[in-house]
């Protein structure tokens, strides 16, 4: 038959918050009661079962056995917010791809820092599409399939229109009457793929960029 204090001594522990030392055992315990037999003996009873009892730092806790340990481990995917600056870029790229860095930084009339950029193509909603066949070649952004299934869009046709992005509140009433939103799907100048090498030296370029910038502030 289990001893007294030691079924005590089990419900304290169980219901605690936190470790507890035999000090404060023994304070909510009878005059006499003997915490150190019943700690040693509920030890050995919970020896290889999936709650073991550890003393740490002098203070007794009912724990997980480590073994057992991956089964409280739950994984979650944590949505990732994107901040304003990368919410402006991301839909510039959607309505007038194939843009380059310059075009996105012109029609938001700032600068476009390089980590703003890093996240859309880490959480891979853009990508580099190829380089214009134009002075100087530069790269070009399009959005990915990623981005049509982030939205839940069948098509980059079917991004909201003028009037849908007024009603969402996502465009100025005082834009001007004749304002038309780009149509992402209409044709632009012709491009050159871009490869391994090219996406290496584009990435050593906007470092460049953004270390010229950071200088000079």
């Amino acid at each position: 038959m289990t001893d007294l204090t030691e079924r005590a001594v089990e419900a304290l522990l169980f219901a605690a918050a936190g470790p507890l030392s035999a000090a404060d055992l023994q304070r909510r315990l009878p005059e006499g009661a003997d915490v150190g037999k019943a700690l040693a003996a509920l030890k050995g009873r919970y020896a290889g079962r999936g709650v073991t009892l550890e003393i740490i730092a002098d203070k007794w806790q009912f724990r997980t056995a480590p073994d057992l340990g991956y089964l409280m481990v739950e994984e979650r995917e944590e949505p990732r917010k994107l901040s304003k600056a990368a919410l402006e870029t991301l839909a510039i790229i959607a309505y007038h791809q194939p843009v380059t860095r310059a075009e996105v930084e012109n029609v938001r009339g700032v600068g476009l820092s390089r980590g703003t950029l890093d996240v859309l193509l880490e959480m891979n909603l853009i990508r580099l599409r190829g380089r214009r066949r134009s002075p100087g070649r530069p790269v070009t952004y399009g959005t990915t399939e990623h981005f049509l299934e982030t939205f839940s869009l069948p098509s980059l046709t079917d991004l909201p229109g003028a009037a849908d992005m007024r009603a969402a509140g996502l465009l100025d009433l005082n834009v001007p009457s004749d304002f038309v939103i780009p149509d992402p799907s209409g044709t632009r100048e012709a491009e050159d793929p871009i490869d391994q090498d090219d996406m290496e030296q584009v990435e050593f370029a906007q470092d460049f960029f953004d270390s010229a910038i950071e200088g000079k502030s």
